[in-house]
């Protein structure tokens, strides 16, 4: 836990030195402000004092008098300008910086990709990219600024403060260094609070999300009302955190009233006295210039305090940031990428695949997923990954899409490490389709496009008649244009498969890698697809991981796996 702590306090530490270079104007404009405030509490307190003197003398103001009322509306409109500069800098400073953390993330669960659904749930994945990305805005548009502006801009206020009546800037300066220690206090439990209030969202989320997946399954089995009630209770424990971090925020706001109002008390009684002695004389310019002071230094006292105020305010945006820290930490560490120096890419033309003596476990509990695998795929040829569920050929399909590491052994390409070739080039290099192809909602032709989005008109086309989408295009109202639901909503399983195949005939990839390309289909589309897929695996490097018996028609070598060993090869080395 300690090692965790201090993996959270290293990474705020971090975000917080990156913010303070983008929040600098912020800063600048929030000191500016503050120094305008002191002029405009000076400029009421002269025409306030000289009032109050001219009462006591029974004289009135005269018109030469009124110059510090113009220069408080000039140094309000200054003032406002200032303030309106300082927000968008703040705005400009969270959009920068969230947009740089979603990126973070967004790279980190890509790195990851599917193996790490089996740690992580989608729902909160997507918690974590969007509303704790989000909920950090808070943090680099407030707290930042917020956390240098706290002591910077009162010790600034002190400076005139000190000139006029020292005995109150020594009364502010006490109080306001106070306010920090009852800010720690009420922070510990702020940011507890926060971290359970994220906590109680991503179950949320991650319950709702799972339930709209499986909104069909439900309805069939009548248990719609149970699962509206549980998402009820769900949502209540989201309420009574929540409330629970609002009360911690009101606790630490009421410290800083507290403090000003015993600064405000103190420093009024002292004043009060002064005038009072001062008073039984008339009118003299010492009375003048201790009602003038007095009744600055009173002014000033919010402007004092406004800063600390201001630090309450965001502290809970720093909670916020802690809370976050813990879900982008808590994330798997992607695989290492080579260096630049390490990087290289190989022969896209022809691609030879070759594993060697390769072991994988996903959880030790249930033994190894993969046990000392070795084989080769020589280029443009077949191998059939052939065996029962749980056999290890999906695996051997995600070692070869990059997305997991062997725990001992290694995995090449033309006789290259797969961790050393370039993750784009990987990426050109493979296709792959699998059993419930993704598709996006959106029309048919921008699903095809999205391996290869700058593809002319004659390529898409190519694609489209290898692939036989031509055949069921006319029983769609508009075509390639036509929209599909997400998931591939509207089409037939069969559908689905020949625009993935489709897409893959664009890509023109010199590696195909088929995860149970027709599981779930009848036997006349299964076969089919099967032609579809011979002619995309023409001159390619294909795997592929079935256990059907149409598999046949590819001709290929073949691998037997049975608890993830080789139990039987046919002509391969």
């Amino acid at each position: 836990m300690s090692g965790d702590k201090a993996a959270i306090r290293g990474w705020t530490r971090t975000q917080s030195r990156l913010g303070r270079q983008a929040a600098r104007p912020v800063i600048i404009f929030g000191l500016l402000s503050s120094l305008l405030g002191v002029g405009q509490a000076w400029c009421v307190a002269t025409v306030l004092g000289q009032g109050l003197i001219g009462f006591v003398s029974g004289a009135g103001a005269h018109p030469h008098d009124l110059w510090p009322v113009f220069a408080f509306a000039g140094l309000a409109f200054v003032r406002a300008l200032i303030m309106a500069l300082s927000d968008t800098a703040a705005a400009k400073a969270g959009i920068n910086a969230r947009r740089r953390l979603r990126g973070e993330v967004l790279a980190s669960i890509l790195t990851g990709g599917p193996a790490l659904l089996r740690k992580t749930h989608s729902g909160e994945l997507t918690t974590i990219a969007v509303d704790r990305v989000e909920a950090l805005d808070g943090f680099f548009a407030r707290w930042v600024p917020a956390s240098i502006l706290w002591f910077a801009a009162p010790l600034l206020i002190l400076v005139p403060v000190c000139f006029v009546q020292p005995h109150a800037a020594l009364i502010l300066g006490l109080c306001g260094a106070a306010v920090p220690f009852g800010q720690a206090v009420f922070g510990i439990g702020a940011a507890v609070a926060s971290r359970n209030q994220f906590l109680a969202m991503t179950r949320l989320q991650a319950r709702f999300l799972d339930r709209v997946k499986g909104i069909a399954t439900i309805v069939l089995a009548g248990r719609a009302d149970e699962e509206t009630q549980r998402l009820g209770q769900a949502a209540d424990e989201l309420r009574q955190r929540t409330m629970k971090v609002l009360r911690v925020a009101f606790l630490s706001s009421a410290s800083i009233d507290c403090a000003m109002v015993l600064a405000l008390v103190v420093i009024a009684i002292t004043d009060a006295r002064q005038a009072m002695a001062l008073l039984s004389g008339g009118a003299s310019p010492a009375l003048a210039a201790t009602l003038t002071g007095g009744l600055f230094v009173l002014l000033v006292v919010p402007e004092f305090f406004a800063p600390l105020r201001s630090m309450a305010l965001a502290y809970q945006d720093r909670a916020h940031a802690q809370g976050a820290a813990t879900a982008i930490l808590d994330l798997p560490a992607p695989a290492p990428r080579p260096s630049p120096e390490g990087a290289r890419t190989v022969n896209a033309s022809g691609v030879t695949i070759s594993l060697e003596d390769v072991c994988f476990t996903w959880d030790p509990a249930r033994g190894p997923a993969l046990d000392h695998i070795s084989f080769t795929v020589p280029a443009g040829e077949t191998v059939i990954l052939a065996g029962p569920s749980g056999s290890g050929k999906s695996t051997i399909m995600e070692l070869l899409l990059g997305f997991i590491q062997p725990d001992s052994g290694s995995v090449r390409l033309n006789g290259a490490p797969l961790e050393s070739i370039v993750p784009d080039a990987l990426s050109r290099m493979v296709s792959w389709i699998g059993q419930k192809p993704v598709l996006f909602a959106g029309t048919l032709k921008d699903n095809i496009l999205f391996a290869r989005p700058d593809a002319d008109e004659d390529d898409l086309m190519a694609a489209v008649k290898a692939a036989a989408v031509d055949q069921f295009l006319p029983s769609l109202p508009e075509g390639l244009e036509t929209r599909i639901g997400e998931g591939g909503f509207g089409l037939s399983g069969g559908q689905a498969q020949r625009i993935a195949i489709a897409r893959a005939y664009l890509k023109n990839a010199p590696i195909l890698l088929l995860d149970e390309p027709t599981a779930h289909l009848d036997p006349a589309t299964e076969k089919s697809v099967f032609e579809s897929l011979q002619r995309l695996a023409l001159r390619r490097t294909v795997v592929l991981a079935t256990h059907s018996a149409a598999a046949h028609m590819f001709n290929g070598r073949r691998v037997d796996l049975q608890s993830g060993c080789v139990v039987a090869r046919q002509g391969v080395a």
